[in-house]
């Protein structure tokens, strides 16, 4: 069993917990200038911007702000080091592969320093920084540098006296406009594919939390190789997009109810419910409801909130001011428009950007708390009478990011799973996310598909080399 960006996979939590790693306590921050071309630069404006510890809201440091002749030079640079002839474009597969696998080796090597990091930007406890975030960084970059040297073409039968082929090749520069709430580890899963593939990337983290981004471009420096941002000179560009989801996450009445109980909360507390899959919409069925409920509140009142560099705490602060207010919103609209607030619904007022874990219960479709992603540690317990039911309301909305279900009639599970208009179906477990298996979501949930052997086709173009053999008598 493995854990990966949240708690629990294959229906059980991990009990194996290897010796606990320490903060780096006054980490002092060392990169807070634009990576550009293996190089340190300083904006072309001169402007910088605060970024701010939200346990405590202390100013962690200044970071360079880069604007539009910042991100030219990058492009520019990516560009250069595209160019057939260039170093990148010389190196062999089996190469790419191995710079990567480097990489892994010095994320592994400072693994300690990049989850004091994260802790500190953005309030994600210490413990699952390093465990989680930092274990799938390590996990997807050594995928996708097996995949370097095996990405092939196909031979096609064709006419006689003709040979047809197809080769993968790299698209150019790809640009990469990464998420806050998993700054470092959204950053590889769109980086190793790009890397694999023979691609030069642009990236650009999120202003709340750019300190592992550029932390990882000191690696990157280590190793000797380009992280860039991108954009196209043409205005027909390809798009891939992981988007947000109002993700549900359906009890049936025959499921292990310790079990459902323990997903949903892991499922929606995780990451401070600052996740695209949070699981926001819980359906319960009516015969269970009531019950579910109750050891709900229970696993809530009971989650450890606090200093995320405690070894004990689950929940850390929201990332910054402004998120915070939306979920306290949102906690508002759900008391007023008649959902009965189980447990929480307020900040904790003696320090930093800290939402006590809310559960609501009697939640309808209609109610603001349960059509928007609300990001933050809010519960939306639902009740549904039956299966065809559940269906029409979960595909409802206008996400498709992930959905779950937990019953123990396979029959049920897997009609479930065909009609459920979403990219990922968990079954029995939740947020279980593998670096070998596709990501990405239905309708407004985004385009395209991270990780796995599907996130290549994103990466690379498809050519078809057709010859005409001499078809005279030798």
């Amino acid at each position: 069993m493995a854990t990966a960006n949240g708690a629990v996979e294959n229906g059980q939590p991990d009990r194996k917990q290897p010796a606990l790693p320490r903060p780096i306590r006054n980490l002092e921050v060392k990169f807070t200038k634009i990576f550009i071309n293996n190089e340190w630069h300083e904006s072309k404006s001169g402007k910088k911007f605060a970024t701010y510890n939200p346990s405590t809201l202390e100013k962690i440091c200044e970071v360079e702000e880069g604007d539009k002749p910042d991100v030219d030079k990058a492009v520019e640079a990516a560009r250069a080091a595209f160019q057939r002839g260039s170093p990148w474009r010389r190196l062999d597969a089996l190469s790419r592969g191995r710079l990567l696998h480097q990489l892994a080796d010095l994320v592994e090597r400072d693994r300690a320093v990049l989850a004091t990091l994260e802790t500190m930007d953005m309030g994600k406890p210490f413990l699952h920084a390093f465990f989680i975030d930092l274990e799938g960084c390590i996990k997807t970059l050594r995928y996708f540098a097996g995949w370097a040297d095996k990405i092939q073409g196909r031979t096609i039968p064709t006419d006689d006296n003709v040979v047809c082929f197809t080769r993968h090749e790299p698209i150019g520069v790809c640009g990469a406009i990464t998420p806050w709430n998993f700054p470092l580890l959204m950053l590889v899963w769109k980086l190793a594919p790009a890397l694999c593939c023979g691609n030069t990337v642009v990236v650009k983290p999120a202003e709340q939390t750019p300190l592992t981004a550029l932390y990882l471009g000191s690696l990157v420096k280590e190793v000797g190789k380009l992280v860039k941002e991108a954009a196209s000179r043409s205005n027909l560009k390809r798009v891939t997009l992981e988007l947000g989801g109002k993700n549900p996450c359906i009890v049936c009445a025959d499921a292990d109810l310790d079990l459902a109980v323990e997903c949903a909360h892991q499922g929606v507390f995780f990451n401070q419910g600052q996740c695209c899959t949070a699981a926001s919409r819980v359906f319960v069925e009516e015969p269970v409801y009531t019950e579910f409920v109750r050891r709900s509140v229970e696993y809530a009142q009971k989650r450890p909130i606090g200093d995320p560099f405690d070894a004990r705490t689950e929940q850390g602060p929201q990332i910054d001011q402004k998120q915070f207010n939306k979920i306290l919103d949102l906690i508002e609209s759900g008391k007023k428009e008649g959902a009965r607030l189980e447990c929480g619904g307020s900040a904790l007022e003696d320090r930093g950007l800290f939402i006590k874990p809310t559960v609501f219960s009697e939640v309808t479709d209609t109610m603001r708390i349960a059509k928007e992603e609300i990001f933050g540690p809010v519960q939306p317990i639902l009740k549904f009478k039956n299966i065809e039911e559940v269906i029409k309301r979960a595909n409802s909305l206008e996400y498709g990011l992930t959905a779950a279900v937990f019953t123990k009639n396979l029959d049920k599970a897997l009609k479930l799973a065909s009609a459920l208009e979403s990219g990922t179906v968990w079954i029995n477990c939740y947020n279980a996310i593998y670096a070998q298996a596709p990501f990405g979501g239905f309708k407004m949930s985004g385009n395209g598909r991270e990780l796995g052997e599907y996130a290549l086709a994103e990466y690379t173009e498809v050519k078809t080399v057709t010859i005409k053999l001499d078809d005279r008598n030798p």
